[in-house]
């Protein structure tokens, strides 16, 4: 039996609804239980019988200190995608251009450091943080988020650098650019959309880390949003405030949404894009 284009046309909508309705089905609740009272949380209802922004105004609270840790994530994942893609772009650069011996193996090896479950490298790290003297400071954070973000950084650009043919920087040197002046005004340009993309990838890892942080830091100002997430308690002891979780994932969540809907393009765009166009 075959089926006739738009009926074709229609399943394929219909299947597209149903994968972002399953994606997006999380967030919803979430934002929905967020604006419920405390009396209403464990309602059922798709909707809040009541709006209430209670949940929000107790996580803005000064005694819970998120918006402090809404800044310490800014600056672990900013800085863990900053250092990140330079070091990532270098490298990734000299792996797609450069020739020698074992290099499909150097490459295997990058990518396989981030394949270590982090819980078997938090003890040892752990340890020797205490020895430097690193704990509760953002460095015991970002330097273990590093050593995840960036192999995936190094193998994502060395696939796009390596889309880009190397009449690129012989055309600049013949018009009399350098080495390093081709690398500069011309590859880094035209790498612009690859190198945005494993920027985002790298920013959400960093963003969403939550192990390494709660083991590298005890006090609470210097705790990451997602581990100040998991402390916050309720009246009593016997309490768990799921209103205020909840308010706090979705304040946690949303500036990854909006940054990722306002550069879509430049994202696809990395994703699919070489120089030659």
């Amino acid at each position: 039996m075959t089926l006739s284009p738009k009926l074709r046309k229609w399943l394929l909508y219909a299947g597209v609804a149903a994968v972002v309705a399953y994606c997006l089905a999380p967030f919803y609740w979430m934002l929905v239980s967020s604006l419920r009272r405390t009396s209403d949380i464990f309602a059922n209802s798709p909707f809040p019988t009541r709006l209430s922004f209670e949940n929000y105004l107790a996580v803005l609270d000064p005694s819970e200190s998120f918006t402090r840790a809404l800044l310490n994530s800014l600056v672990v994942a900013g800085t863990t995608t900053a250092v990140a893609l330079v070091l990532a772009t270098f490298t990734a650069y000299a792996m797609a251009r450069l020739e020698f011996r074992l290099k499909r193996l150097v490459l295997t090896l990058i990518i396989a450091t981030s394949m270590f479950p982090v819980v078997s490298l938090v003890v040892p790290l752990l340890k020797m943080f205490v020895d430097f003297g690193w704990i509760n400071s953002y460095q015991a954070m970002i330097v273990p988020s590093m050593s995840f973000t960036l192999p995936l950084a190094v193998w994502n650009l060395t696939a796009f650098f390596r889309q880009m043919p190397d009449e690129l920087e012989h055309a600049a040197m013949v018009d009399g650019c350098t080495r390093g002046q081709a690398f500069r005004k011309i590859i880094i340009p035209l790498a612009a959309p690859g190198m945005f993309t494993t920027a985002i990838i790298t920013f959400i890892a960093a963003w969403n880390e939550f192990l390494i942080a709660l083991s590298m830091t005890n006090k609470p100002e210097m705790q990451t949003a997602p581990v100040a997430i998991s402390t916050f308690s309720g009246a009593s002891q016997f309490e768990t405030p799921f209103g205020s979780q909840m308010a706090a994932g979705v304040l946690v969540t949303v500036p990854l949404v909006i940054m990722v809907l306002l550069f879509q393009r430049r994202i696809v765009a990395g994703l699919t894009a070489g120089a030659a166009k």
